[in-house]
């Protein structure tokens, strides 16, 4: 490639680079410097907060809206930013599917069962997963700074891992489960919840896994080891069926697929494989009774197996008997109690949840949404697949698609229609296919 000469107005930043360098150079080092570094750091933690919850913890925090300043920190700092550089907002279909479901919301206040509870559902969860999505689809620019989301996931998933174990052997338990013991779950925030504690080390497991397989440094790899570990001793003690099922996916996936790969990768998968058939005799006997209570719902001795099937069949029902308008945003408690009888209890399921509370049409829209989600990073995933010198961010689309198998079977299973989960991986997911073109496009020019 012939050297381009260029101007002072060209070099704009880069006025210190060399005379004779390549354009393409320059147009590569303002990308990975990506620029908003405000709304980039903002964005981070923004993360933090969401996951480590640390108001919980530290009460002094609360009255702060530490979640909300740092979200409206990022995102002021991004459109100021853009605008400075004369840059447009990235809207690709995705957000525009995501902006229709969130106006489908807005619409049915009106005949929603209890318009005030809609309402406070929109403004306190929703619209706080809706701002992370585009958030993460437009502060996430490069390959480095998705590099960092995934370092910055990796080390927050510790803690809320470190708390399940700690809370399991310290014998700190929930007063309310008298047949099983179940330890109480993380602060007050994504992962209070049991179930939701062992989804979200589940989502992000695969992020720990994909280092591990990239990096060539034996501390990172000894850190990873211990990282997989304490995530997966953290999900199997919160003894959730869909923790299990979860682990269960990222498990087969990988073993798929990297066994159809050639060297240390498929020695990896039959590692895993050894490993998963040792361990099974040492789970606790009652972690395997209440795993074998997925395939006999009628063998729970909770009643919690049969409570779930019985609210999946009213939705069913409700869903049959308003297809169009739902009971409003967050109120399938109500939606159900009308059907079954007064039980106060939500619908364990995401995808009866959408259909619910927002009819056909909110379920076809969130259906599509991860649909166009999981085409994109597929898509990125194979065109990485055969280029060695971007292995590392071939290994992270992976994960993030991985993630987002896990979400869309554990799905089935939690009732977290509006909660963080999805529009986390999807944002992420929907990022590194950004990332994944620029630097296809780059690297010939480059080579």
């Amino acid at each position: 490639m012939p050297d381009v000469q260029m101007t002072a107005p060209q070099a704009g930043p880069l006025w210190w680079a060399r005379d004779g360098a390549p354009s393409v150079a320059v147009s590569a080092a303002s990308r990975v410097k990506g620029g908003g570094s405000v709304a980039f750091g903002a964005l981070v933690l923004f993360i933090c907060i969401l996951i480590l919850n640390p108001q919980a913890w530290f009460p002094v925090l609360k009255p702060l809206r530490i979640a909300l300043l740092t979200s409206g920190v990022a995102a002021v700092s991004l459109v100021m930013e853009r605008w400075r550089d004369r840059k447009s907002l990235g809207f690709p279909p995705e957000m525009v599917i995501c902006c229709l479901l969130l106006a489908w919301s807005f619409m049915t206040l009106p005949v929603s069962y209890w318009p005030a509870g809609s309402l406070a559902t929109l403004t306190d969860a929703y619209i706080k997963a809706v701002m992370l999505f585009w958030l993460l689809a437009n502060v996430i620019t490069t390959e480095h700074r998705l590099r960092v989301i995934r370092t910055v996931l990796i080390v927050c998933s510790v803690p809320v891992a470190g708390t399940a174990l700690s809370n399991f052997l310290a014998g700190r338990f929930l007063p309310d489960d008298k047949v099983v013991a179940r330890i109480t779950g993380y602060g007050q925030g994504l992962s209070a919840n049991l179930n939701d504690l062992a989804l979200m080390l589940n989502l992000l497991l695969p992020l720990t896994i994909a280092l591990f397989l990239s990096t060539t440094s034996k501390l990172v790899r000894s850190l990873c080891v211990a990282v997989i570990t304490i995530n997966i001793l953290g999900i199997i003690v919160t003894f959730s069926r869909g923790g299990f099922l979860g682990l269960a996916t990222i498990g087969v996936v990988y073993v798929l697929q990297m066994i159809r790969r050639r060297g240390a990768d498929r020695v990896w998968a039959f590692a895993v494989v050894i490993a998963a058939v040792m361990t099974v005799p040492l789970l606790p006997s009652e972690y395997v009774d209440r795993l074998a209570t997925v395939k006999s719902v009628e063998s729970d001795p909770t009643g919690s197996s049969q409570a779930r099937w019985r609210d999946n069949v009213a939705a069913a029902q409700f869903v049959a008997q308003h297809p169009i308008i739902g009971a409003g945003i967050g109120m399938d408690i109500l939606a159900l109690n009308q059907i079954r009888g007064n039980k106060w209890l939500k619908v364990h399921n995401v995808y009866l949840e959408y259909a619910v509370d927002l009819g056909i049409p909110g379920l076809a829209l969130f259906l599509t949404l991860m649909y166009r989600v999981f085409k994109g990073v597929r898509s990125a995933r194979k065109s990485l697949q055969g280029v060695p010198s971007h292995r590392q961010l071939f290994l992270l689309v992976q994960a993030l698609e991985t993630s987002l198998i896990v979400f869309s079977i554990c799905g089935f299973f939690h009732p977290i229609a509006y909660d963080l989960f999805f529009y986390f991986i999807g944002g992420l997911a929907l990022a590194a296919g950004v990332v994944t073109r620029q630097t296809l496009t780059m690297t010939p020019a480059l080579s």
